[in-house]
């Protein structure tokens, strides 16, 4: 009989706890992934390439030997076309937007993210991501 009442008591506190639990859920995370919008023309060479080379071909990261792309002066306009890094139709899923945000492996730069370079890069993406 105290077995019953025990299992009984365990049985009701289960069910009121998943009943409170159940209105404490988060129902969306909103991140804010690029600072304001840049409506500005963004040029490659001008905008994008010291970025490159202040976050990751300085590092010695992302240059020729090491990990792809390439993102020196020199081959960083080549090495994201041909790699498809970038997509023109949907740019926020460019695979280069998605590192820089996070959603894809490791955040980059490894420093973390900084919404400025995301919505630079992001501009340069929108406008065509032209090597001009």
């Amino acid at each position: 009989m105290l077995r019953n009442k025990t299992i009984g008591g365990i049985l009701v506190a289960s069910v009121a706890v998943l009943f409170i639990l159940q209105g404490c859920y988060k129902d969306k995370t909103v991140i804010s992934e690029t600072g304001a919008e840049i409506t500005r023309a963004v040029t490659f060479s001008k905008d994008i390439i010291p970025i490159f080379e202040k976050s990751c071909s300085l590092s010695g990261c992302h240059v020729g030997g090491g990990k792809a792309p390439d993102l020196s002066a020199a081959n960083a306009y080549n090495s994201l076309k041909i790699g498809n890094y970038v997509n023109t139709g949907n740019p926020t899923a460019s695979v280069i937007y998605l590192w820089l945000t996070g959603k894809k492996s490791t955040q980059m730069p490894v420093s973390g993210m900084n919404k400025d370079i995301n919505a630079m890069v992001l501009a340069w993406i929108k406008q065509g991501a032209n090597n001009n």
